[in-house]
């Protein structure tokens, strides 16, 4: 069986389909950087602002099952043949796949009637993804990830059952976006759990200082725990038992992460910004709780923000940095572009959230100004690391992200 480098480096296309990560991290990058300028003229002028549909129906779904998914899909086509030694998809199926991804956005955007067309569109693509993952990790006997595809056939469904919701019931189908958002913390922990103590191993190493706690029970327990009460809040939220649950997942996930000596890896922003990602996480852990048990104090939507921007826009952007850099054959070095780019998506997040324990008033003012901010971090990905992800390099696959 051919390896998966000399599989890249035979590969003559497009340098963009070459392998999955370059045109999603791209693609996904742009569409998250465009949309919510878009929803935020909606939010401040009103539904009939732009010539087509732009509004919180969308915006949630386009963050979720539109950037969200589009993240995973890069990450996992890249990580996936290191798992199993099988071939990457590149060329033709590839461009295939992304095409399926544009078309979902393209028909949202536009709004088709009947209104089940575009819905379908849209779904197609993380069905086929999640059949294309099930068949490489039966395929490939890594039996290790199925769990990772387990959870992409979830964000699936997730999204299906958002468009039935929303097209059967109209408004925001609730279940459907915390499944979404559930699913992408689990990833979070699931796989962030893995790569940030294993890169801040090899970064601590290679100065002699002592290693981050090895994976062990307590991780794994963590992981089962985190699960269970991200399950009860999905289908119980308001439930004062899956909300306790929560904060003591949140809280969990707090202690998981201080056994990983982030704090002695404040020189290096590529490993620091993995950490800072999973915090996010355990925080919107910790406020989807609160929200439940002490409303008037923690607004129930602090936890989705805490979520939306910040553990998923932080983590992405750190994985998709690092990726990038180590696929595309450049030093695991963060020049001043990116820092400036894990600066303003975290200064997007702390808006984003804290907006939402002010007045209505200053709600207002403050959201189209974390709003270009987000615009910001995202449109430094594409201005820094676009030109590498359409140039033709050396592939690295010693900077492989294994979960």
């Amino acid at each position: 069986m051919a390896s998966t480098a000399p599989q890249v480096r035979a590969y003559t296309g497009l340098a963009l389909f070459s392998f999955g990560f370059r045109p999603f991290f791209l693609l996904g990058a742009v569409w998250a950087a465009v949309s919510v300028p878009l929803w935020i003229v909606t939010y401040s002028f009103g539904p009939g602002a732009l010539p087509f549909e732009a509004g919180l129906v969308w915006h949630v779904h386009e963050m979720l099952f539109g950037y969200g998914a589009a993240v995973v899909a890069g990450f996992l086509l890249t990580a996936i043949p290191n798992w199993t030694g099988r071939l990457p998809v590149c060329g033709t199926p590839l461009i295939v796949l992304v095409l399926v991804w544009v078309a979902g956005r393209v028909a949202l955007l536009v709004q088709t009637d009947p209104a089940w067309i575009g819905a379908t569109v849209d779904a197609a693509f993380l069905f086929l993804f999640a059949g294309l993952v099930w068949r490489e990790v039966i395929v490939g006997r890594n039996t290790k990830n199925i769990k990772v595809a387990a959870a992409v056939t979830t964000l699936a469904l997730a999204n299906a059952g958002f468009h039935y919701l929303h097209l059967s019931s109209g408004g925001l189908p609730r279940i459907a976006i915390n499944g979404g958002l559930a699913t992408l913390l689990f990833m979070i922990m699931l796989i962030g759990g893995r790569i940030t103590p294993s890169f801040t191993r090899n970064w601590l190493a290679r100065r002699g200082a002592p290693p981050p706690v090895a994976y062990g029970r307590f991780d794994a327990a963590v992981l089962v725990f985190s699960l269970v009460a991200l399950a009860a809040w999905v289908f119980a939220g308001d439930h004062r038992f899956a909300a306790v649950g929560m904060v003591l997942a949140g809280g969990l996930n707090v202690l998981r992460l201080a056994r990983w000596r982030g704090y002695a890896c404040l020189a290096e922003p590529l490993v620091l910004i993995l950490h800072v990602g999973y915090a996010w996480a355990a925080v919107a852990l910790l406020l989807l709780g609160l929200g439940s048990i002490v409303p008037e104090i923690v607004p129930r939507v602090a936890g989705i923000h805490a979520a939306g921007a910040g553990a998923i826009g932080v983590m992405t952007l750190a994985v998709m940095t690092r990726s990038s850099l180590g696929h595309t054959g450049r030093a695991l070095v963060a020049g001043s572009g990116t820092v400036m780019i894990y600066f303003l998506i975290n200064l997007a997040a702390l808006l984003r959230v804290g907006a939402t324990f002010l007045p209505i008033s200053f709600q207002t003012s403050l959201n189209p100004v974390a709003a270009l901010i987000w615009f910001g971090a995202l449109a430094g990905f594409c201005l820094v690391y676009g030109p590498r992800l359409l140039e033709h390099h050396a592939f690295n696959l010693t900077h492989s992200l294994r979960p």
